[in-house]
C-alpha cells in the first residue's frame, strides 16, 4: 500500500526558508519519479513544482527555479524540498506525488508565507 507522509510546513516570513520532507513506503521508491506539487487556496488543480528522477536529475517549474531544490534519499525512502527566498505566492498546501504530478499523494503540509 502506497503511503506518503509530508512534513515540515509552517508559517514563514517573505524571504525565509523551509525544508519539506516526504516519507515514502509501500512501493519501490528508488525506481519512481517523485514530484512535489502544490495547491493554492481556491485552485482546483495541483501545480507541479519540481520533480526528480530515480538517480537524482531534477526539474523545476519556472516560478521556483533557483529558489527551490528537490532531493531524495533512496536508502531512507525520503523526498525533500528545500525552499529559499520564499514569496507570498508560494503559500499553498504542498504534496509529494508518486510517479507523476497527478499520482498518489499524502495529506500534504501547509506552507504559509506572510509577514
Amino acid at each position: 500500500q502506497v503511503q506518503l507522509v509530508e512534513s515540515g510546513g509552517g508559517l514563514v516570513q517573505p524571504g525565509g526558508s523551509l525544508t519539506l520532507s516526504c516519507a515514502a513506503s509501500g512501493f519501490a521508491f528508488d525506481t519512481e519519479y517523485m514530484y512535489w506539487v502544490r495547491q493554492k487556496k481556491g485552485q482546483e488543480r495541483n501545480e507541479g513544482v519540481a520533480h526528480i528522477y530515480p538517480l537524482g536529475t531534477a526539474y523545476y517549474s519556472p516560478s521556483v527555479k533557483d529558489r527551490f531544490t528537490i532531493t531524495r534519499d533512496n536508502d531512507k525512502k525520503m523526498l525533500y524540498l528545500q525552499m529559499t527566498n520564499l514569496k507570498s505566492e508560494d503559500t499553498a498546501v504542498y504534496y509529494c506525488a508518486k510517479g507523476g504530478p497527478a499520482g498518489p499523494t499524502g495529506k500534504g503540509t501547509q506552507v504559509t508565507v506572510s509577514s
